[in-house]
């Protein structure tokens, strides 16, 4: 089976990006079930969410639902198995020098991903992504040889890439549909009508290489849930609480000002982010963020839900499509991981130099990195995800 328009995240829910309230387990499984019950029919987690106890909490959850009526796609990347979690609490990526060799690489995903599959209580994955990988997991003909390998095992379905969870990795991920295109099927990238930049610039080397894009983020933060509003207290815990207040502000402004397309077209505003992404070439699948958000007058999580699972099957005209692309315009209102040309020194876990092997492939694309990959708009608040 392949991804349905509509997915769910295991990340929704307040447990892990620790958006708005959290769910406690029970909570979450009925969650997950009320989903299926509405015609969600894919499911996306990643074996790092709480240490593999996401895909535990899933797996109950799908428990005697009938396995072909389900799409499930897994995650692997970070090895949270024989690695040490730095002090933001964050595991390194299974590809770091001192964890293992390159010879070892196809070892460790045939590892994590027989002991993903035991916690989510499947025999296989319908698509696989490679989640976060660093510069090396985005290059190495060993990485991607050992996911391909899976795929003949009878493990996966498909493979795929997710970079993030931050936006970037633009010239990374081209590169990567360029070099491994023939066996990368899906890639997961932060894509929104408030957050179209830079991910836009992907879009035409994955059609050109056959890729489709599932769209994380479509909620951007929660905004088109529809139930922050000016002023509003996010919990000590929330990381848009570190945000400028201005921050809020200016996009609950924009978001006034698509209120009028989503009432032409009788859909919600989140419903109205869906369609808008899954309007741009390449993007057949989107998966936002569900936020139970605190406050009486927030919106339930469970009608976020049924609003994802009642997407309307229509489109947007031209006209609507660049209305809404000039009204949530942010580009270059963030700083992006990945090779960039705001990075010098050494390469870290998530960003690295700018090489000339990249900025030519970005020419061949009409990308010039050091005027499309920089924060141009310094005066404006930074809208960055949370981590």
């Amino acid at each position: 089976m392949d991804l349905t328009r509509t997915a769910l995240g295991t990340w929704s829910g307040g447990r892990h990006l620790r958006l708005g309230e959290p769910l406690d387990e029970e909570l979450f499984i009925t969650l997950i079930r009320h989903a299926y019950q509405c015609g969600l029919r894919t499911y996306i987690t990643f074996d790092s969410l709480g240490n593999g106890q996401t895909d535990g909490l899933l797996g109950r959850a799908l428990q005697g639902v009938p396995r072909d009526s389900y799409c499930l796609v897994g995650g692997i990347g970070r090895d949270f198995y024989t690695g040490q979690a730095d002090a933001g609490g964050s595991w390194p990526r299974f590809t770091h020098p001192s964890l293992r060799r390159a010879d070892g690489y196809a070892g460790y995903l045939r590892m994590a991903a027989e002991k993903q599959l035991q916690r989510c209580g499947a025999g296989r994955f319908d698509l696989l992504l490679l989640q976060d990988p660093d510069s090396t997991g985005f290059t190495s003909d060993e990485v991607w040889q050992g996911l391909h390998a899976l795929k003949n095992a009878g493990l996966t379905d498909r493979i795929g890439l997710a970079p993030g969870p931050r936006n970037g990795y633009v010239l990374d991920s081209i590169q990567c549909f360029e070099r491994f295109g023939e066996i990368i099927d899906w890639a997961m990238l932060p894509f929104s009508p408030l957050g179209s930049w830079p991910t836009s610039l992907c879009l035409p080397a994955a059609r050109e290489n056959h890729i489709k894009i599932v769209a994380r983020n479509v909620d951007h933060h929660g905004i088109f849930h529809d139930s922050l509003r000016t002023g509003h207290k996010f919990a000590m815990r929330d990381p848009r609480g570190t945000l400028p207040p201005a921050w809020l502000e200016l996009e609950l402004g924009k978001l006034n000002a698509m209120r009028k397309i989503a009432k032409d077209n009788s859909v919600t505003l989140l419903q109205l982010a869906c369609i808008w992404c899954l309007s741009q070439p390449s993007v057949y699948a989107v998966v936002p963020t569900l936020i139970q958000e605190s406050g009486l007058q927030a919106k339930r999580i469970e009608m976020e839900t049924s609003e994802l699972a009642q997407l309307p099957q229509m489109w947007l005209s031209a006209d609507e499509c660049r209305e809404i692309l000039e009204i949530g315009d942010n580009k270059g209102d963030l700083h992006l991981d990945g090779a960039t040309p705001e990075h010098s020194g050494d390469i870290t876990p998530d960003r690295w130099q700018l090489s000339k092997s990249l900025v030519e492939i970005g020419r061949r694309w009409g990308i010039e990195a050091e005027r499309d990959l920089v924060v141009c708009r310094p005066s404006k608040p930074p809208i960055a995800p949370p981590s």
